[in-house]
C-alpha cells in the first residue's frame, strides 16, 4: 500500500527551478532512497512533503491526507543540519520536542526513556548536547525525529560528515526501523548508502527524477559489466575521443562515454563476452593507442546516473560548485 504519494511537483526560486514535476510512490514499510549530487533537488522535495517549504505545484498525501497538519502527524523529519541548543541537556532537548508536539504528559518520561535506550543514549542523556560529538549530535536528532512515533520518517542526508563506524550504526538502526514497520525515505548522494539500504530508488538530477526502480533493476537494465579504460594517466580529450570512436565499433560495446572527472578515462558498458577484454586490447593495439589502466566492474547506481545523464555524480557535483560556488544548494 503507497502510504506516500507525490505527484507532478514543482518548486522554484526565483528563476531557478529546484524541483521539476517529481512524482514519488513510496510503501508501507519500506526504504525508499533518493539519491544524487548536491543541488538536485532532494532536499527541497524532502521539505515540501515535510510541509516545510509550500510547493509551486502538485500534489503531497501522506496515508491519505493532504492537510499540512494531518500530514505532520504520521511524519518525522531529520534534517541535513543538526540544530540542537548547547545549553541543554539531550533530555531536556526531547522534553521540549515532546511538548512541541503536544504528546500526552503521563507518556513523555516513558517514551523519552525509550528513544535514548533505542539510540543507545541513556549515558549521555543529561550532558548538555554542546559536549556531544558529531556521531552522537545525529543520534540525539534521530531520537528528537521518533519521539512522536511518527509512521514515515524522512532523513535528509543522515550520515554526511560522519565517520564510517557512525554510519555503519545508522545504517543497522534503519534497518530495525523499517523492521518495526516504518516507512523510511532517506536522501543520499553516497551511492554504497542507497545501495545497501533502499529498496526502491530514484534518482534525480536538476530537478526532475531521471530513473526508478529498485537497485538490482536499474543495474541490470544498463545489460552488462563496466569497462574503464584510461589511455594515459590524464588524457587529452581529442585522444581520448579517438580511442572511444574505436572501441564503440566492436559489437559487444552497448554504450561509451569519456568522463572528464576521471582525467578523461573512457567508460564503456559491454555485454557479457568472454573474448571482450582480449578484443579491446587487440583494438587500440591496430590503432596505435596505449592503454595506462584497465578495469572492470558489475554497475552501479553512478552508471545508472552515467547512463541517463552523461556524467558521473561526481562530475555533477563538481559542475554544480563551479556554477554555484557560494550559494547554500538545495
Amino acid at each position: 500500500m503507497a502510504v506516500l504519494i507525490v505527484e507532478n511537483l514543482r518548486k522554484s526560486y526565483g528563476t531557478t527551478t529546484a524541483v521539476d514535476d517529481v512524482s514519488l510512490n513510496v510503501a508501507a514499510g519500506q526504504i525508499y532512497g533518493l539519491l544524487g549530487p548536491n543541488g538536485a533537488g532532494k532536499t527541497t522535495t524532502l521539505r515540501c512533503i515535510a510541509t516545510l517549504t509550500k510547493p509551486d505545484a502538485g500534489t503531497i498525501q501522506v496515508y491519505g491526507a493532504t492537510d499540512a497538519r494531518a500530514i505532520r502527524q504520521n511524519l518525522g523529519y531529520i534534517a541535513q543540519e543538526v540544530a540542537l541548543d548547547k545549553v541543554l541537556t539531550g533530555r531536556e532537548l526531547l522534553e521540549l520536542q515532546a511538548a512541541l508536539y503536544h504528546m500526552p504528559s503521563k507518556t513523555i518520561k516513558t517514551r523519552i526513556n525509550e528513544v535514548l535506550e533505542l539510540l543507545q543514549l541513556q549515558e549521555y542523556a543529561d550532558k548538555l548536547t554542546g559536549t556531544y560529538s558529531g556521531g552522537l549530535k545525529k543520534r540525539l536528532d534521530l531520537a528528537a525525529g521518533l519521539l512522536h512515533q511518527p509512521k514515515i520518517l524522512i532523513l535528509d542526508e543522515p550520515t554526511v560528515g560522519l565517520d564510517i563506524q557512525t554510519r555503519i550504526t545508522i545504517w543497522n538502526f534503519l534497518r530495525q526501523l523499517k523492521s518495526e514497520g516504518i516507512t523510511v525515505l532517506i536522501t543520499s548522494h553516497y551511492l554504497e548508502e542507497i545501495d545497501a539500504l533502499a529498496e526502491r530508488v530514484a534518482i534525480i538530477d536538476k530537478g526532475k527524477v531521471i530513473a526508478e526502480g529498485t537497485p538490482s533493476d536499474l543495474k541490470s537494465q544498463l545489460g552488462g559489466d563496466r569497462l574503464t579504460i584510461k589511455i594515459k594517466e590524464f588524457a587529452e580529450y581529442p585522444e581520448a575521443e579517438q580511442a572511444l570512436k574505436q572501441l564503440k565499433n566492436l559489437p559487444f560495446v552497448t554504450s561509451g562515454l569519456i568522463n572528464n572527472a576521471q582525467g578523461n578515462a573512457i567508460n564503456l558498458v559491454i555485454a557479457p563476452d568472454p573474448k571482450a577484454v582480449a578484443e579491446i586490447q587487440s583494438c587500440l593495439d591496430t590503432a596505435n593507442i596505449p592503454i595506462f589502466s584497465f578495469s572492470q566492474s558489475k554497475p552501479s547506481l553512478d552508471d545508472v546516473f552515467l547512463s541517463a545523464t552523461g556524467q558521473t555524480i561526481l562530475d555533477a557535483e563538481i559542475a554544480q560548485a563551479e556554477i554555484t560556488p557560494t550559494k547554500k544548494r538545495r
